[in-house]
């Protein structure tokens, strides 16, 4: 109740949200993971273009460049920390351009654990519960969407697919903030896609079956579609648009109450295509694009508009977030009472 009270004052005020602690790098940061230890310190991880990761210890009064062997060229578009020592990062890009590294020792050395040279393999989404435990979401392989997942956070194998409904010709899922993929309660999975038609795929057995919803969300274009999920629940909220329209504010974010099944458009939307969705509390969620953050206190059915400053992709711990933009943006939100 302390943290929904602090969230619900910290977003109702008028004052600027986010506070830039970083940039004027020469990198579009994609990817943001933070996590809380001991001590109630937090740990922030950031990613992006040109093989760029960073890593702040003293939540983001400095930070990092953390050198990942083999990835100089790599576009990193997710990275899921946990703590000082322990991250992955996924980069995004055609047949083997698209990998998954991990580190066990804050950054010093990376492993390669997975990539692929089959024709449609693209690394979109990076979704963690766990050290161990986490699934990555690839554009369609022959025909179908190809999940990953790992269950002792070494070795990657691909989920089944024979009970999963075909893509669409031309349907891709975006990489855009490596938040097209969600993990929600023990065992379901979300991930939304784009293109002729937004759908959403969603897996009740952790990726054993899967069904498909359409949803009334931007499609139509190769540009258009679902680009962020985040969930708390009954409640599952998705946002994107058109990334080559970012001002056009109709049909970009969408809001299911029961989970999954049906999906409704926002009565109030955002102000313009979204990347990245997060979970605060309760029914609080913020959403972040290039030119603004909006907030709900309805679990997507009205949104307010906050700020105007593009971002890519957004994570919160407890009360404090931090997000990703262009030109090495790191912005940080801490709530206060006014």
């Amino acid at each position: 109740m302390t943290i929904f009270i602090l969230l619900a004052l910290a977003f109702s005020d008028p004052a600027p949200t986010w506070q830039v602690q970083n940039g004027s790098m020469d990198t579009n940061l994609r990817g943001v993971s933070v996590s809380q230890v001991r001590g109630g310190k937090y740990v922030v991880w950031a990613a992006g273009s040109k093989g760029t990761v960073l890593r702040s210890l003293d939540e983001g009064k400095s930070w990092k460049q953390l050198k990942v062997d083999g990835g100089a060229d790599l576009d990193f578009r997710d990275v899921e920390g946990f703590g000082p020592a322990t991250a992955y990062v996924m980069s995004s890009g055609d047949g083997e351009k698209s990998r998954i590294y991990k580190t066990t020792d804050g950054g010093t050395s990376w492993t390669l654990q997975y990539t692929d040279k089959r024709p449609g393999f693209f690394l979109d989404s990076l979704a963690c519960d766990s050290k161990t435990h986490c699934f990555a979401l690839s554009d369609p392989v022959d025909g179908k969407f190809l999940v990953l997942s790992t269950s002792d956070g070494e070795h990657w194998k691909e989920l089944p697919r024979d009970k999963m409904p075909a893509a669409l010709p031309t349907e891709p899922a975006f990489a855009a903030s490596g938040t097209a993929i969600a993990l929600c309660h023990h065992k379901d999975i979300y991930f939304g896609t784009g293109g002729p038609s937004t759908r959403v795929f969603h897996s009740a057995d952790r990726g054993l079956s899967w069904t498909a919803v359409a949803t009334p969300l931007a499609s139509g274009n190769p540009s258009s579609g679902i680009f962020s999920l985040a969930c708390h629940g009954r409640s599952i909220v998705a946002v994107g648009g058109d990334y080559k329209k970012p001002a056009t504010a109709g049909k970009v974010a969408i809001y299911s109450k029961d989970f999954g099944a049906t999906w409704r458009l926002a009565e109030d939307q955002p102000g313009g295509y979204r990347s990245g969705v997060v979970f605060l509390s309760h029914d609080d969620f913020a959403a972040i694009g290039p030119n603004g953050t909006d907030i709900t206190h309805d679990a997507g059915v009205h949104w307010t508009r906050m700020e105007t400053l593009n971002l890519n992709a957004v994570s919160f711990a407890t009360t404090q977030g931090w997000a990703v933009g262009p030109k090495g943006t790191i912005a940080r939100f801490t709530p206060h009472l006014p």
